[in-house]
């Protein structure tokens, strides 16, 4: 069995994005979100950066939620559950064990016609920071 991705570390430039980004996303600029996170995204290198294209297919989906667009927001959780798959259940001080059922309940409320669900708030612990 792999061990899991190692962690990255942030410089404080990244670090701010980073929280500026899940700022967006837990006030409902999710359009905005993504545009921040995909700039730190761009920067990243190793095997954190498909947990970070994850992040941002979660605030894309909830971008097309937001506008009716049901089949959009189903195909990017979808595509970002996939992503997450590589990661352990606490990865980057987040609970991505939560995150995924908080997914998946989405993507149920969707494809019983319900329009999904309210977007979950994202809580991380403070990103580690480059020495």
């Amino acid at each position: 069995m792999s061990s899991p991705p190692k962690e990255p570390c942030l410089s404080g430039e990244e670090a701010r994005a980073f929280r500026e980004g899940v700022a967006q996303f837990n006030e409902g600029l999710f359009f905005e979100c993504h545009d921040t996170l995909e700039d730190l995204w761009a920067g990243l290198r190793g095997p954190s950066r498909d947990f970070f294209q994850g992040l941002i297919q979660v605030s894309v989906a909830f971008y097309h939620l937001s506008r009716g667009n049901e089949a959009g927001a189903e195909s990017l959780l979808r595509r970002a559950l996939r992503r997450f798959e590589a990661y352990p259940d606490r990865y980057f001080g987040f609970d991505l064990a939560a995150h995924r059922l908080e997914i998946e309940r989405c993507l149920d409320s969707i494809l019983r016609g319900e329009g999904g669900s309210a977007p979950p708030r994202w809580r991380f612990e403070e990103a580690p920071l480059r020495e």
